[in-house]
């Protein structure tokens, strides 16, 4: 993996969470440093991976030698809540955990709750207004502002393949099966239909349209 380079050092963020999670939540419900301490450096070694494979600016140097990781950066600072808030959940520690993924909503109005798994893979791309609900996902997801996964009232939730895009304020719902090089397209919605490999839909359920992924979107976010 390439290195990864911090905007401040792996303390001062730690101080940084439990400050904002403290004047956010004035309760009586202590947070318990050990365990936010030990979830920011597993959340930093998922960072490193994650970032690892994306090929965007602001992420890597020109060269693609190194990574960087900006807590000022809100893309970068909101993936980084997820992956404490998923963290904190797998230690089984759920105030610290609804904390962060209350965190996350107030600063970015992201709706990824703590118990759902992303892959080691993704990115979120200024996601104000997104909510994602608990699908299966695949590496190489990228998801925008305004994005919808979600249930029908049966609660099946979609299944997504490897590389799969879902552009701003699009939605999918309820039983999908998406395959390979996926694409959805802005303002667009599907609800419980399945999409075969290397094809973007734009429209509306039931009136969109499937055209062939012919240019390999994916590649303009992650090496592969």
């Amino acid at each position: 993996m390439r290195e990864l380079i911090l905007s401040i050092p792996e303390l001062n963020l730690y101080n940084l969470v439990r400050k904002q999670l403290n004047n956010q939540f004035p309760d009586e419900q202590k947070i318990n440093a050990k365990i936010l301490k030990s979830c920011i450096k597993k959340a930093l070694f998922r960072v490193r991976k994650n970032f690892d494979t994306i090929n965007l600016k602001y992420y890597t140097s020109t060269q693609n030698t190194v990574s960087y990781f900006n807590h000022l950066h809100g893309d970068h600072y909101s993936m980084f809540l997820y992956f404490i808030s998923n963290e904190a959940y797998l230690c089984e520690d759920e105030v610290l955990a609804s904390k962060l993924f209350l965190l996350n909503k107030c600063l970015f109005g992201l709706d990824v709750f703590y118990s759902i798994k992303l892959p080691d893979h993704f990115l979120f791309v200024h996601p104000i207004g997104t909510v994602i609900g608990s699908a299966n996902f695949e590496n190489f997801f990228v998801i925008y502002q305004g994005v919808t996964v979600g249930s029908t009232n049966n609660g099946l939730y979609p299944n997504f393949s490897h590389s799969t895009i879902l552009y701003s304020n699009s939605s999918i719902i309820g039983e999908c099966r998406t395959g390979k090089n996926f694409v959805l397209g802005a303002n667009s919605s599907l609800i419980n239909t399945n999409i075969l490999n290397d094809k973007i839909v734009v429209g509306n359920y039931p009136n969109y349209s499937i055209l062939e992924n012919k240019s390999n979107l994916i590649s303009k976010y992650f090496n592969i």
